[in-house]
């Protein structure tokens, strides 16, 4: 048996795709296979209808490490951030709450709700900040095996008490109180304001199935905030020509230091010898041999289709079929004619920015309500942008795309009928709901494309349709992810490592997953 490649990474998702770019860099020779005919896993960008380019699963960028910016040079491989850095969120009365890029005339329009909130906004998001700041270090951290964590695992371990320490009794207790509480709670011991707390509270609801009321989302707000502290690096923005440019950037990188990737090349399984990994066999027959093999997929199918059981111990297996995925999001695109138009919207620079509707607590908890029996939001949560609105470059002139994300929905909907009859009573639900906002948005439609959970699973291979890879609930973090003993980036099976975002630091576009993986390969000198 002839070794075809030093590592070969199964997913050309753009945590595999960083994984490789940095074990390329180190002079290993790496193949990156992936299943579908583009790179880039959920960030993708493609002309489902003609002359429209869609963001078909990821939408915006955050939390993109500024390490994996700088040490892969993305910028000179196609990486152009384009800020979204406003919002407006429509209300029922035909009122809205509006956030600028201008910090003063942000708080002006809080004021309007609320003087009591615009002045202890800056206070909120100063104490915020430092404790996002204090936490952020360990999203560079490889997690420690709790079981035995060895000298390294107890320096990491160390460096994250001390940082703790360092936030003094007071930042201490609202940390306490961020990793306990729901975030619904959270903010209403700050704001009184219904529709600002409603527009905060949504970032700790993103990618799960849970509400804004339920315990743990206070932190999951704090895991998106986190995106903030490093300016142009992280912060919200969207990609020119659609987050695929990202990975495209990503594999570019990897390209360019000799990595060599495949796709229309999915994997059946990891061939294991002696309970080390020596190769994949593709769905074609074919079979290549590494000495290294990097699953960029989510532990499910990491651990429980790539490889067989009996290769892996009892308890990881319990673990893994444990782990909570639970899609809870969908997928709206929408070519249209035109600009749709939001009545309530007078300054229409906000275009350029997110659109979001969630214009009360009440709505949001309904919304969450309706969902959690096998069930879709009848009025769901939604998330627009419309990309075309800063880049015309990706619908023909004078028209627009519009990227819906919606939260929430349920993998199995039976209620509704088979798999077409869920998507058509789910995109309904979402347009419906949308035109309460944008009366004329139906009007304008030329094309639209409609994914529910179930539907990202079967085309882009998340488990559940889960877009994180796995839920950001506090169970499942850092060395709980995916779980104790395997959070490391290793397997069981020598020689047999993951990188996909079901590992620290979990999901979004960050690269971290992937960067840290590779950092571990290289440590263990593989």
């Amino acid at each position: 048996m002839n070794k075809d490649f030093d590592v070969i990474v199964v997913g050309g998702g753009h945590n595999g795709l960083t994984t490789a770019a940095y074990l390329a860099k180190a002079g290993k020779k790496v193949l990156v296979l992936e299943r579908r005919y583009l790179v880039g896993g959920a960030a993708v960008s493609e002309e489902i209808y003609p002359g429209f380019i869609y963001t078909v699963c990821s939408y915006v960028v955050s939390l993109l490490r500024p390490e994996v910016i700088q040490e892969l040079e993305l910028y000179k491989h196609g990486l152009h951030l384009l800020p979204t850095d406003s919002g407006f969120i429509p209300m029922e009365n035909g009122d809205y709450l509006a956030r600028y890029p201008d910090h003063a005339r942000s708080l002006d329009e809080i004021r309007r709700h609320s003087l009591r909130d615009a002045d202890v906004h800056d206070e909120f998001d100063n104490m915020l900040y430092e404790i996002a700041f204090a936490v952020k270090p360990i999203l560079g951290y490889t997690p420690p095996n709790l079981t035995n964590p060895g000298l390294s695992g107890t320096q990491t371990l160390n460096r994250f008490r001390k940082h703790l320490q360092s936030l003094g009794k007071e930042k201490f207790h609202w940390f306490t109180k961020i990793m306990t509480m729901s975030v619904y709670d959270f903010l209403s011991e700050w704001f009184e304001s219904d529709v600002l707390i409603s527009s905060i509270s949504l970032n700790g609801i993103i990618g799960t199935m849970l509400g804004i009321k339920s315990p743990g989302t206070a932190y999951v707000l704090l895991h998106h905030y986190m995106g903030e502290l490093d300016g142009a690096y992280s912060a919200w923005a969207s990609q020119k020509g659609g987050t695929g440019g990202v990975s495209e950037a990503i594999a570019s990188a990897a390209r360019s230091y000799g990595s060599e990737i495949r796709v229309n090349a999915p994997v059946k399984q990891v061939i294991v010898k002696n309970g080390r990994a020596i190769g994949v066999a593709l769905e074609n027959g074919d079979e290549l041999y590494a000495d290294i093999v990097v699953s960029g997929a989510d532990p499910y199918v990491t651990f429980r289709k790539l490889v067989d059981e009996k290769d892996l111990p009892t308890e990881l297996v319990e673990s893994i079929d444990n782990f909570k995925f639970r899609g809870s999001s969908g997928k709206v695109n929408l070519s249209l004619d035109a600009l749709p138009d939001f009545p309530a919207m007078k300054d229409k620079s906000l275009m350029q920015g997110g659109i979001y509707i969630c214009p009360s607590t009440d709505f949001m908890e309904q919304a969450y309500d309706d969902a959690k029996y096998d069930d879709f939001s009848k009025r769901p949560f939604l998330e627009c942008v419309i990309p075309t609105a800063v880049d015309p470059s990706m619908a023909p002139p004078g028209k627009h795309v519009m990227s819906i994300f919606v939260q929430w929905a349920s993998y199995n909907m039976p209620k509704y009928g088979d798999r077409d009859q869920q998507r058509e009573a789910f995109g309904n639900a979402v347009l419906d709901t949308l035109a309460e906002f944008c009366p004329n948005i139906k009007d304008l439609i030329l094309h639209q494309q409609v994914l529910t959970p179930w539907d990202i699973e079967d085309s882009i291979g998340l488990t559940q349709g889960n877009i994180f890879g796995g839920e950001l609930t506090l169970d499942q973090l850092f060395f709980f992810r995916p779980a104790i003993g395997w959070a490391d980036y290793k397997t069981p099976i020598r020689n047999y490592y993951q990188c996909g975002s079901g590992t620290h630091p979990g999901g979004g576009i960050t690269g971290g997953p992937g960067r840290l993986a590779a950092l571990r390969i290289l440590k263990d000198g593989a």
